[in-house]
């Protein structure tokens, strides 16, 4: 893969009259943020922009008051498909779903991502595994489009930011720095605060109370590291949206003693995703790469067919 620069990708956009921007399935804040962010950005130098993302999944309620979702979102199937196609925050194709044809319909692809598993997927790719997210690869185009951050662009940075660096538990330096500089721009940080990480409905509480009731440690896991998963099987997730499931990880991952952990989510009977996570000492990125799937160094993730004593057998043979 060769990298193209933020002012080569920078000069694209600018000079197109229309641009398509894509989100992954399973849309979270850093993948819909980075999307509304370059598509107010480019609205504001007078293109025609869409963004939208692959079902069959709907937008997380926390991200549907983000700036841009009522004017800029569209559905997959009302999409025009323009000339120049971007795809934010997916690490490959197939995180794409059923749109990743209109990406590869384009006459210009371009690819924004900081996965570290991905190998670069379109005409012009801008990925840096040493960014903490997505959307500050987004203010990096931004900033050379020469448009000035508003409240809303800078709001939907925010969102990115804020969830991909875990309330900034785990954001490099330079990530604080661009915080305050979306925090000057306008951003509401408590409320969105509160929105990203402090909403639940109750059924929630219900939910991860029996979840955790049966999580497992193996202290033995990973040469002595240790290893925490817990199982959220397909009738605790009828009637639970995704977002909700997945809040578990950051549950489980508080757990001492434990560098790794997993939650695995059965989505439909015998079909699981599994996300991961590691504190310090322990590369994720191969063992999901093992399993078929992929991320970064401390959060990655995979998905797995079979019962739950099967998928759970699997990923502790790896360790």
């Amino acid at each position: 893969m060769t990298t193209a620069s933020p002012a080569a990708i920078a000069d694209v956009l600018g000079g197109a009259s229309a641009v398509t921007i894509l989100c992954h399935v399973r849309p979270d804040a850093d993948t819909i943020g980075s999307g509304l962010a370059l598509g107010l950005a480019l609205t504001t130098r007078g293109l025609d922009v869409e963004v939208s993302y692959p079902g069959p999944e709907s937008l997380p309620v926390a991200l549907r008051d983000l700036p841009g979702v009522r004017g800029l979102l569209v559905e997959p199937d009302a999409l025009k498909g323009h000339d120049v196609t971007v795809s934010v925050d997916a690490a490959g194709p197939d995180r794409l779903g059923d749109l990743a044809a209109v990406f590869e319909g384009a006459v210009t692809s371009v690819v924004v991502d900081h996965h570290m598993s991905n190998g670069g997927f379109g005409d012009l790719d801008f990925v840096d595994p040493d960014a903490d997210c997505t959307a500050v690869l987004v203010l990096r185009l931004i900033d050379e489009l020469d448009v000035p951050l508003n409240a809303d662009i800078a709001t939907c940075l925010y969102a990115g930011l804020a969830t991909d660096t875990g309330s900034f538990k785990w954001a490099r330096p330079d990530s604080f720095r661009v915080a305050a500089r979306l925090l000057d721009s306008g951003v509401d940080g408590r409320r969105w605060s509160r929105a990203l990480f402090d909403t639940h409905p109750f059924s929630w509480l219900s939910m991860v109370a029996g979840v955790l009731a049966s999580a497992t440690f193996i202290p033995k896991a990973a040469d002595g590291a240790g290893l925490v998963y817990a199982v959220v099987d397909h009738d605790a997730m009828v009637g639970m949206s995704w977002e909700e499931s997945e809040s578990i990880i950051d549950i489980v991952r508080t757990t001492a003693g434990a560098e790794i952990a997993a939650v695995f989510k059965e989505i439909e009977p015998a079909s699981w995703t599994v996300s991961l996570r590691s504190k310090a000492s322990v590369d994720l990125v191969p063992i999901a790469r093992a399993l078929g799937g992929g991320g970064h160094r401390h959060a990655s993730g995979y998905s797995d067919i079979g019962s739950a004593q099967e998928v759970v057998d699997r990923l502790v043979g790896l360790l």
